[in-house]
């Protein structure tokens, strides 16, 4: 059981969550804070004393002061007008992940909502109901207005949401869960509204599922190795203590783990004429390793974010403020979550030359041309290789930041956003995609062994084979390869390969 208090929350915890294998429930000492800074909005209400978001309207109408009998009505307009979305719904995951968040920030007691908010989210998270929110419409500042408003109408029985796998109306589903919908009152809809929540879990799922992925890329870039009978010699403790980035020197250790009693390795170690391999195999560490460090950054940026405030106003109830700021600017995720997208992508374009060396003669140390016993007749992997070039490209074009670009919104009032929602989507993009070259790279190493019998090769890259053996069998002869791509990318996103 999870228990919310606005703490920061790990990137393994909004995984299980999203993908419901751990509960979740609001903290007793959460819940204290949240009635008290719940007192203050009330008490600003009652007062006429005029706050942003309160009395007031909203961004470029700011200025605009709502009478008290309209204080209800401009909340529930507000998330309504909001709902603007297109474009495909966010994943079940995403969207559970979106909810956790929400919830987890409100409990930090900063946003004057009221603890009936925070355990409608949790209970629509234990029950299954799962806000439709599309994908588009979002650009980071202030906050994920868009999606999080698709959230807040199925929260108040508007709009959809899916439940038990059928897409319905929000308030059929919430009675089918036995939940009721809740009537907004004073600054709840803008509660629901404010924050980065849409685009930090867009952004975790992703970042969770490329760490995954970067383990396995030192796993098929080993296998590549053995098959090409390289030398580990670059991957000495010695040279990388020379250099001591951390991901860097993880990788070599990472690397000399899997090579372990290699029988490759050891048939040409007293006559190799090479004294280098090409940088793809020999500077996996390096690339590698500067890859994980990116995530590392990401991974730590998004995690301070689950549990930090992104509300505006934030209600500060020690001392009866109401203050107005920026927390809802996306520009810290943003920016990580495009330096995450521009190390995948280099991560794609590395695994990629390494394809292309295993299957071409030119290259390939005498493995048969494009890993078929019959070139000419049959072209094995050649197009394999030509896909992990098309997924390359894709990406390279993906990888252009988001966070650099600008478009004033608001009348001029949103004058800087941070496109932040746009990062989390590319990123994701790209992420899938280097799943998939990196399968195509572990099915064309896992081939190249195959001539390289009945040698074995290291400890590691004798698992690593031998689970892509367990779910694609050996070409020997030409059939489709989407399928043996498809199996590998989800054994990978399974953490099969957790070597």
């Amino acid at each position: 059981m999870l228990s919310l208090s606005g703490q920061k929350l790990s990137l393994e915890q909004i995984f299980k969550v999203a993908h419901g294998l751990e509960h979740v429930e609001l903290a007793a000492a959460a819940r204290e804070r949240v009635t008290e800074s719940r007192r203050v909005v009330e008490e600003i209400a009652e007062s006429g004393r005029v706050v942003y978001g309160v009395n007031t309207g909203f961004g470029k109408l700011a200025d605009i002061r709502i009478a008290h009998s309209e204080l209800r009505e401009l909340q529930l307009n507000l998330v309504r007008s909001h709902a603007c979305g297109v474009g495909h719904p966010l994943s079940e995951s995403e969207t559970r992940a979106m909810l956790l968040l929400r919830a987890n920030v409100l409990a930090l007691g900063y946003s004057g909502a009221r603890p009936l908010i925070i355990e409608t989210l949790i209970q629509m998270l234990e029950r299954g109901v799962h806000p439709v929110i599309p994908e588009k419409g979002s650009v980071g500042a202030s906050g994920d207005l868009a999606p999080l408003a698709h959230l807040a109408l199925a929260v108040i029985g508007e709009g959809e949401a899916f439940y038990k796998g059928a897409r319905r109306p929000s308030l059929e589903a919430l009675k089918l869960a036995q939940l009721e919908p809740v009537s907004l009152e004073v600054k709840e809809g803008l509660a629901l509204l404010n924050g980065t929540q849409a685009l930090a879990a867009v952004g975790a799922l992703a970042l969770y599922r490329a760490e995954t992925l970067t383990r396995v890329a030192d796993i098929a870039g080993a296998m590549t190795l053995e098959a090409l009978r390289g030398t580990p010699v670059a991957f000495d403790e010695r040279i990388h203590l020379a250099r001591p980035h951390a991901g860097q020197m993880e990788v070599a250790a990472h690397l000399r783990e899997l090579l372990l009693e290699s029988e490759i390795r050891a048939s040409h170690l007293e006559n190799d004429p090479r004294v280098q391999d090409a940088y793809s195999l020999r500077c996996m560490p390096q690339v590698h390793g500067a890859v994980r460090g990116a995530l590392k950054h990401a991974r730590e940026t998004v995690e301070i974010e689950t549990g930090s405030a992104t509300d505006n106003p934030l209600v500060f109830a020690d001392s009866r403020e109401v203050l107005s700021g920026g927390n809802f600017h996306g520009a810290p995720l943003a920016l990580c979550l495009d330096y995450a997208a521009l190390a995948l992508t280099d991560l794609i374009s590395i695994t990629e030359r390494r394809i292309d060396r295993l299957l071409n003669p030119d290259a390939n140390e005498g493995l048969p041309a494009f890993l078929t016993s019959s070139p000419g007749t049959s072209s094995g992997f050649m197009m394999a290789q030509v896909t992990a070039a098309a997924l390359l490209a894709e990406s390279r074009v993906l990888a252009h930041p988001a966070s650099i670009d600008n478009v004033p919104t608001d009348g001029g009032k949103e004058d800087h956003v941070s496109m932040g929602m746009t990062a989390a989507t590319k990123l994701r993009a790209i992420v899938e995609n280097a799943e998939y070259a990196v399968a195509i790279e572990l099915l064309a190493a896992a081939e190249g062994l195959e001539y390289r019998q009945p040698l074995k090769p290291g400890r590691g890259v004798r698992h690593a084979y031998e689970i892509v053996r367990a779910h694609v069998p050996r070409l020997e002869q030409d059939r489709p390869l989407s399928p043996d791509i498809q199996k590998i990318a989800e054994a990978i996103r399974r953490q099969e390969f957790d070597l």
